[in-house]
């Protein structure tokens, strides 16, 4: 019981500290662990956040500044991430981990459990923040994430982080902009005007509930307001930004040259998966390794909560043992 109660007071210090963070750009604070809690416990009473677990077994580095950006609607803005990895000194794979909220809502702070978690299986793993849409519409977060990337190699040789062995992932929103990163390494549309001798490219992609395909039935289909989260990121619906959907479709850019790996873990919402069975289909005929798993609960962030997040971490490992990446 006194776990649960300092679990709940920890989960309200997040949400209201949340609210005080640089508040020259608009913070949208409606998806939070706390609140989806709220939502699903009477239902999945056995389901419990995952929490921030620091311990010796573990190395953190919290709020570092991968990118300055002098010039905002906002004034000057730095984006940060955090690093918590085996305390150790081997050379190990990073995992860049992309938060969801409807590319407006959410931070990297809501993941920093499911990153303990990949450290304590020997990954280094690492959440990013980028712009969200209040701040910044499409493609800007695309080119933050790849900022970070180059960062993470350029930096790899402080953390003790293999530059040869990246991985790209994220969870509902964050999965569509993992999968977009990931399949556009080294595509000029989207690298950042960032002076470095190190790649975008990446190793594998691990995409938790994120869209593939904005055009696919399952996403089209949707009956949206004029301020849907797909619609206000990517300015405007698909009738007005026809080749903006498609450009932000992570499936237009899928490769068989490149062959990059993917691991899709789904909820039972078929809509967060559009556009996952053309692309599936793409990366058997070009014996792309791939997996798919299926977490069939009616609960979109699953990955937030015990015991989902523990078969989450499973199936990741599992992975990337299997591509040679761990």
């Amino acid at each position: 019981m006194v776990a649960k109660f300092l679990l709940l007071g920890s989960l309200l210090f997040y949400c209201f500290s949340t609210k005080g963070q640089n508040s020259a750009v608009p913070v949208d604070t409606t998806y939070n662990t706390l609140r989806v809690w709220r939502q699903i416990k009477t239902k999945f009473p056995y389901a419990y956040p995952a929490s921030d677990s620091i311990g010796a077994d573990l190395k953190s580095f919290r709020q570092l500044v991968y990118l300055h950006i002098p010039n905002t609607l906002y004034g000057p803005r730095n984006l940060h991430l955090d690093i918590f990895r085996p305390n150790d000194e081997a050379r190990r794979t990073a995992i860049l981990w992309i938060h969801g909220g409807g590319w407006r809502s959410g931070t990297k702070a809501m993941d920093i459990p499911t990153a303990q978690l990949l450290a304590r299986k020997g990954y280094v793993c690492i959440p990013i923040e980028h712009q969200l849409s209040l701040e910044a519409k499409y493609p800007q977060a695309v080119l933050n994430i790849k900022s970070a990337i180059l960062w993470v190699k350029e930096h790899a040789d402080e953390y003790r982080i293999d530059s040869n062995r990246i991985v790209i992932a994220g969870s509902s929103a964050g999965g569509q902009l993992a999968s977009l990163v990931g399949l556009t390494g080294g595509i000029a549309r989207f690298e950042p005007d960032h002076d470095s001798k190190q790649s975008t490219k990446i190793q594998a992609i691990v995409n938790l509930d994120g869209v593939v395909d904005f055009m696919a039935p399952l996403s089209l289909n949707l009956e949206r307001k004029a301020d849907a989260p797909d619609v206000f990121w990517l300015g405007g619906t698909f009738n007005e930004k026809p080749s903006v959907w498609k450009e932000a479709s992570p499936i237009f850019w899928a490769s068989e040259q490149d062959k990059i790996p993917m691991l899709f873990i789904n909820s039972g919402f078929p809509r967060f998966h559009a556009g996952q069975d053309e692309l599936v289909g793409m990366l058997k005929r070009w014996n792309t390794p791939h997996e798919i798993h299926t977490i069939d609960v009616q609960v979109h962030p699953f990955w937030l909560f015990h015991p989902w997040v523990d078969t989450c971490i499973e199936k990741i490992d599992h992975f990337l043992q299997s591509v040679n990446l761990k």
